[in-house]
């Protein structure tokens, strides 16, 4: 059995040797399940009870080591898994009934699934004998799952269950991390049986490599000291293996320039001086044009996703690459890899640093000077900004970076998906890991509200701040509630322009301003003129009424005093409804489908780099 992956502290269970023998109690299947989540260090599970997973909770309600969560939509309880696993670095756990309880878990888990986030779904499923007879509420959560999966379990007998707890936990947090589902028939459930701890695992086809290859190492690190331009790709992975360490010391000990994507945030102080930004589509200018220009990309945890990359064919044309993941199917996916290394990111790193070391001692070292120069010019010349409104209008990228400055030390940062997703990462200075949670794969609305809620749940002691835009929060808003109820006091900004506002964008550069269905504060002229320019809803009365504290703030003269305000609420959750400029804008940007080298630094603003840096 492969060794627990780095970053995920749950005790995982070890088979059990011919010679020992654990105590054995009888039980209903139910029981067998707590007692297994029990064992396997799970302490909250976010749910909600309906007939088929309804045995499940009679002995839920009896542990003292389970916190179970009422959640009011099964997508909150997804996303908050996602959320605590994101925040803690263990195995978040959500659980639904069947059909429509299951469904509605579908996007979280496919949300955790494009972000590798370790997560066990608990599903109840109809008695095994109406399995595929169209039973009241059964859907194949089995098969609509398997895609968006890591792998998923269909249990039918009671003393199935412990060992199947016990794999999915495994299988979830090691390796690549990822969603695991266990769909559990009621009768399964209902069934007597034994349990006895720890299982006798079986996954003879499942061993992660996570130690790299020596000769791959080398070879990387030849390329590192002999390279001119070189870069450090980092991605999520490097969060997931709890590699940041490591990977400080590679930095400074290379002296390559480090970009970080918008799942790595955190990974690299945003601080130090070997950062260069954040790539992508709306990266910063120095980080894309740091990976184009580059004669070597280290890519660390990274998968050349179509947001960092642009129109792939013309992604870094003059770039070697080192390609490291623990993810074998990633290495060679979207870029070839001259170097490919499989294996866990933080033995990787580390390895590589005893290389480079290696090369340092017998005379290579890079010259990164000139590189350096053009570097530094770049940042000097297109730094990340922002106009304040000519109006005297709150200004959304303003709002975002005073939260960021005047929250208390250690404070999370749970972004929902649009405009404020992107100047949340541009605006809030990240220099630790778990302080950023995004929907970064899937880009998920309503991800921000109930994923805040489960870091909460899972790092009480620190604050945690929602950066969420009008739209998202209309779609997940409700977990508020969940919130009030059970002493979970998040904080919520809400950055109100009346429109869903990363669409609008695209309808204004695109679209020759031609708003469809884009504007959230009214309706149709014909429909309703008398509701145009009204706040509907009223987040404040909406939230007021959710058991929040809540505060509308219009005036940039009050910002610092409203958020000093929220930040001192700690006895139940806070939203702030910042009524921010519609027309405001996420800079830089490269548009989906073109080149890295097309992008602009700000609207009509295309950088100019010169001649000769393609040398």
């Amino acid at each position: 059995m492969t060794e627990q992956a780095t970053g995920a502290p749950h005790p995982q269970p070890r088979p059990r040797s011919g010679g020992q023998s654990a105590p054995v109690e009888h039980v209903t299947g139910a029981q067998s399940l707590i007692r297994s989540l029990e064992e396997v260090g799970a302490d909250t599970v976010f749910g909600i009870p309906g007939g088929a997973i309804l045995p499940a909770y009679d002995p839920l309600m009896d542990s003292t080591r389970v916190r179970h969560v009422l959640v009011r939509h099964e997508q909150g309880a997804g996303h908050a898994a996602t959320g605590y696993a994101q925040a803690t670095g263990r195995v978040g756990v959500c659980m639904a009934t069947s059909g429509p309880g299951a469904t509605n878990l579908v996007t979280p888990i496919a949300d955790a699934h494009m972000d590798s986030v370790p997560l066990v779904a608990i599903t109840g499923q109809v008695a095994s004998k109406a399995i595929g007879t169209d039973a009241f509420q059964e859907a194949d959560i089995v098969g609509i799952t398997m895609p968006i999966t890591k792998h998923n379990f269909l249990v039918t007998k009671a003393e199935d269950i412990p060992r199947v707890i016990a794999q999915a936990f495994h299988i979830a947090s090691t390796g690549r991390p990822g969603p695991v589902l266990v769909d559990i028939a009621k009768d399964a459930l209902q069934a007597k049986t034994t349990f006895s701890w720890p299982p006798t695992m079986n996954l003879p086809g499942y061993r992660p490599v996570t130690k790299p290859h020596a000769k791959q190492i080398r070879e990387a690190a030849k390329l590192i000291t002999g390279a001119r331009r070189p870069v450090l790709y980092v991605g999520g992975g490097v969060l997931k293996a709890g590699a940041t360490a490591e990977l400080k010391v590679l930095a400074e000990l290379t002296g390559a320039p480090v970009t970080t994507t918008l799942m790595a945030l955190g990974a690299f102080p945003d601080s130090h001086p070997l950062h260069v930004g954040m790539p992508g589509m709306h990266g910063a200018v120095t980080a894309v044009t740091a990976l184009q220009k580059a004669d070597l990309i280290v890519a660390l945890g990274a998968r050349f996703d179509d947001r960092v990359t642009g129109k792939l064919d013309s992604f870094a044309p003059h770039a070697k690459i080192v390609h490291a993941d623990i993810d074998p199917a990633e290495i060679g996916k979207n870029r070839a890899a001259d170097v490919p290394i499989v294996g866990d990111a933080r033995e990787v790193i580390a390895d590589l640093v005893q290389a480079v070391q290696k090369e340092h001692a017998e005379g290579n070292r890079g010259d990164y000077t000139a590189w350096w120069n053009d570097l530094n010019r770049w940042r000097e010349t297109y730094p990340l900004g922002y106009d304040l409104p000519d109006d005297g209008s709150l200004s959304p990228q303003q709002v975002i970076e005073r939260i960021g400055q005047l929250a208390p030390e250690g404070t999370v940062f749970a972004a929902g998906v649009g405009q404020h997703q992107m100047w949340a990462a541009h605006f809030i200075q990240y220099d630790k890991p778990a302080t950023w949670l995004n929907s970064g794969g899937a880009g998920t609305m309503g991800y921000a509200v109930p994923a805040a809620m489960g870091a909460k749940a899972g790092v009480p002691e620190r604050t945690v701040w929602a950066i969420d835009g009008d739209g998202c929060f209309q779609m997940t808003n409700q977990e508020l509630t969940t919130c009030a109820l059970n002493n979970i006091p998040i904080k919520v900004a809400v950055i109100n322009n009346g429109a869903l506002g990363m669409v609008r964008q695209w309808q204004t550069l695109f679209y020759n301003q031609r708003y469809s269905n884009t504007v959230l504060h009214s309706g149709p002229d014909d429909v309703n003129p008398e509701a145009r320019g009204t706040r509907v809803p009223d987040f404040v009365k909406l939230s007021e009424a959710m058991g929040c504290y809540a505060i509308r703030c219009e005036d940039p003269a009050d910002l610092d005093k409203v958020i000093e305000e929220a930040n001192s609420v700690n006895d139940r959750p806070v939203v702030v409804d910042f009524i921010v400029h519609e027309d405001a804008m996420v800079w830089p940007m490269v548009a989906a489908g073109t080149s890295n080298d097309e992008i602009m630094a700000a609207r009509d603003v295309r950088p100019d780099f010169g001649d000769n840096e393609d040398d």
